[in-house]
């Protein structure tokens, strides 16, 4: 790029929330450079792991069945949140969520029309999240966004915007959490997402008396297959059928109700209740009746003739485990199965404040001028510490917009 004139806005991260700033900020006449951590073959941070954006509307259409008003969409976020969601960014957001798939189709994405899974509620990328980010860094790319790979920052002056060594007229951090980080503070925690969210230009922000939003210490956990990679395995290493068996502990011995929760909210259920066991390791027992109703895994699972041999396999206390399946009643059947579990995080939970233009929030109330948040980095103000379905997407696409558009404004004011 030598000879070219200095971005106007820069963009940080590399999923939905960084394209879609990167896409509006173009789109409104700024000179756009987008930093990607990742090399080019594992752009797109979480998003790639991703399949669904929660969508208001009014009726049924070509990507959503039914209808989902703004009211439920609030009344979701804030039963997820448990009452600590922001009235005002929450509104925003489910407002603005209902020309999301006509806006991101204008930039590429293609949606799933037919055999679509059912929900009311959200609507499906066509190929999943890679095919997704794959299409909106080819608009970028069109539209003469300069793209950056492998090209992360320690943090962004709250003052200035500047980033070293850029120094734009306006600057969207939408890097992502720190799951990476707390991964490496929390031995036996596997990350189901990119590694490169390490979750340095939040901390930085932070220190530099950026307000905080959620809490440091929370994160949005599921139960994964303990043989997934260290990192980026994405959702097809999360454990599920529980209640078709029954889940022990190091020991053998049931440590919950398999039966308990069956709805969505069992993921996040079951990600906590393991990661809560001392050893952050457990197992999902099944009979041959049960590994014929559990859902199907990427990972084969353990088996024996008897629960004696299980247990040897799995590290268990044969009584123990003998024991357990007497109280479950649904392990009686041989041969018997097992899939080792180690809690999965999926995003953490700590983030920075917004305002409505997505301008970060310094801890004495007042606006940055020039630096905005977009995505996973600032969803705490709406999520808390909770999840809905689709809706770290739908955040990441409102304010990237959002962010995009100010940014440009200011940039080019």
């Amino acid at each position: 790029m030598t000879g070219a004139l200095p971005e106007q806005v820069l963009v940080i991260g590399g999923g939905l929330a960084a394209l879609a700033a990167a896409i509006s900020a173009r789109r409104a006449g700024a000179r756009v450079t987008m930093l990607e951590a990742a090399p080019r073959e594992l752009r797109g941070g979480n998003t790639r792991h991703s399949r669904n954006l929660r969508i208001a509307h009014d009726g049924p259409n070509a990507q959503i069945p039914g209808s989902y008003s703004e009211d439920e969409f609030m009344a979701d976020l804030a039963k997820a949140s448990e009452g600590r969601a922001d009235l005002a960014l929450s509104r925003l957001l489910a407002r603005a969520s209902s020309d999301l798939p006509g806006w991101l189709a204008a930039q590429g994405i293609v949606f799933q029309t037919r055999d679509i899974p059912h929900s009311r509620k959200t609507a499906f990328f066509l190929g999943g999240g890679k095919a997704a980010v794959n299409a909106l860094y080819a608009t970028a790319e069109r539209l003469g966004v300069r793209v950056l790979y492998g090209a992360g920052v320690d943090g962004v002056d709250l003052g200035s915007g500047a980033a070293k060594p850029f120094h734009p007229c306006a600057t969207v951090i939408a890097c992502g959490g720190m799951q990476a980080a707390m991964q490496a503070a929390q031995p036996g925690f596997i990350n189901r997402g990119t590694p490169y969210a390490r979750g340095e230009v939040l901390r930085r922000a932070l220190a530099d008396g950026a307000e905080a939003a959620g809490d440091a210490d929370a994160a949005h956990l599921v139960a994964v297959d303990a043989r997934s990679p260290h990192a980026d395995g994405g959702i097809v290493t999360r454990v599920d059928g529980m209640e078709y068996g029954m889940a022990v502990d190091a020991r053998g011995a049931r440590f919950a109700d398999e039966t308990a929760v069956t709805g969505p909210t069992r993921y996040a259920t079951w990600g906590r209740l393991v990661a809560d066991l001392p050893e952050r390791s457990a197992s999902l027992v099944l009979d041959a009746v049960g590994i014929e109703r559990a859902p199907l895994s990427v990972f084969p699972p353990l088996e024996a003739s008897t629960l004696t041999e299980l247990a040897e396999r799995i590290g268990a206390d044969a009584a123990t485990l003998e024991q357990s399946a007497r109280e479950a009643e649904r392990v009686t059947h041989p041969p018997f199965f097992a899939f080792p579990m180690r809690p999965g995080i999926t995003f953490t939970c700590l983030g920075l404040r917004v305002d409505e233009t997505a301008r970060v929030v310094r801890r004495d109330g007042s606006p940055c001028v020039n630096v905005f948040a977009a995505g996973m980095i600032m969803a705490p103000n709406i999520l808390g510490t909770g999840y809905v379905a689709g809706g770290g997407m739908t955040v990441g696409a409102v304010f990237g917009r959002i962010a995009g558009e100010e940014a440009a404004r200011h940039a080019l004011a």
